[in-house]
């Protein structure tokens, strides 16, 4: 019975790599103030549930929880959740408080600070990735727990 835990370990291995990003970075970017300079990576979509959804106009994907500005580097919100396929990523933007989705109109141009954004090759070029083989699993086990049945079974005292 020692296979089972050896057959556990891949199991559940990439689990919490994306996990706590709803909060986490609260305080990091908190005081720093805005960035030196922006540069545009979307435009407002529509606005939806209180959250205005931003189509991306740049290759490069941004990095959650990242404060999103307009021109003049005022804070408008943080970037929330990233979605769609690769040549038309779209992403939602929680307004920051005070600032109501209803304020911004289709075609309005979002900015983000440059230090803020990863190039797309990092998601689609999985070779460069974490250095993490396609395959490890865990390979054998499986069977682990399947053994015990037997050593039980000549009791009933026939």
């Amino acid at each position: 019975s020692g296979m089972v835990y050896q057959s556990r370990g891949g199991f559940g291995g990439g689990r919490g790599r994306g996990g706590g990003r709803g909060r986490g970075g609260f305080n990091r970017s908190f005081d720093q103030g805005p960035p030196d300079h922006v540069i545009e990576f979307g435009k407002i979509v529509f606005s939806c549930e209180g959250e205005m959804v931003a189509e991306s106009t740049i290759s490069d994907i941004p990095k959650f929880d990242s404060h999103v500005y307009r021109e003049n580097k005022a804070q408008i919100g943080k970037l929330d959740e990233i979605l769609g396929p690769v040549n038309k990523v779209m992403f939602t933007v929680k307004p920051s408080e005070g600032v109501p989705a209803t304020s911004f109109s289709e075609g309005d141009k979002i900015y983000i600070a440059p230090d803020r954004l990863m190039p797309l090759d990092r998601f689609t070029n999985p070779s460069q990735g974490r250095g993490r083989g396609g395959g490890g699993r865990g390979g054998r086990g499986g069977r682990g727990g399947r053994g015990m049945g037997v050593r039980g079974r000549g009791r009933g005292g026939f």
